[in-house]
């Protein structure tokens, strides 16, 4: 399962999102580590992911909840990158 939480959400924050994952008490099976798209410029940081057992949290970095709305390259190649094992 793939979550997704933008770092600058006020709504659902990214923070309290991690804690609520800490607390299900689940092995860190990859720490936390840059994800990438590549932009304009060449490959550039999109947001940071950690994956537990069965659950991948990523952040999308620069906006909120509404992520695929505000930043539809990263949200494309996030999703991607999931589904093939790339992330």
């Amino acid at each position: 399962m793939l979550h997704y939480s933008g770092d600058t959400d006020a709504a659902v924050p990214t923070y309290g999102t991690r804690r609520w994952i800490q607390n299900l008490n689940w092995e860190v099976k990859s720490a936390w580590a840059p994800w990438y798209t590549n932009g304009a410029n060449g490959n550039q940081v999109s947001g940071y992911f950690e994956k537990y057992d069965g659950l991948t949290f990523a952040t999308v970095k620069g906006v909120g909840h509404m992520a695929p709305q505000w930043a539809r390259q990263a949200m494309q190649e996030l999703i991607t990158g999931y589904i093939h094992g790339n992330l």
